[in-house]
């Protein structure tokens, strides 16, 4: 079986973010990365989106796919944050039509203490965020562990 080489894009809200969320769900195959649970993996590549309106959006996963990356996913503060990242829906497709690249939206499971922040605003009220938030649901006891 090859290898999955993955390419993350944060928020530049959190640029300063080290990672340790998104790395350990794609050591455990939690959140979106529950999708590769039987598959090798390396992340190729890890960047921010350079603030909105996402300028690294049409570089970033050009250097990613150099170094082997067939798929991007966006870290899940780009659902979590508020507000969430209103332009993640353009983000994906672009990546999928300029680069032929496949597009996930989220990395770790969303912190509990997120997702009832987000359930009293109704922010994902939508049939399209409900969709896009699907990959990093995950259940209660597991987001818990990410808050």
């Amino acid at each position: 079986m090859d290898n999955i080489k993955i390419g993350i894009i944060i928020c530049q809200r959190y640029n300063t973010c080290a990672g340790g969320k998104c790395f350990r769900a794609f050591r455990k195959r939690e959140g979106a990365f529950s999708i590769y649970k039987k598959q090798d993996l390396e992340i190729v590549g890890y960047t921010t989106c350079n603030g909105c309106p996402g300028g690294n959006i049409e570089y970033a996963p050009e250097e990613m796919k150099k170094n082997g990356a067939t798929v991007i996913h966006f870290a899940t503060g780009m659902v979590v944050g508020y507000p969430p990242c209103p332009y993640i829906s353009f983000f994906r497709d672009f990546i999928k039509q300029k680069y032929n690249m496949d597009v996930v939206v989220g990395t770790h499971p969303i912190p509990q203490k997120y997702y009832m922040l987000h359930s009293k605003l109704k922010t994902w009220n939508t049939p399209e965020w409900k969709e896009l938030i699907q990959p990093t649901i995950a259940d209660k006891k597991t987001r818990h562990t990410y808050d």
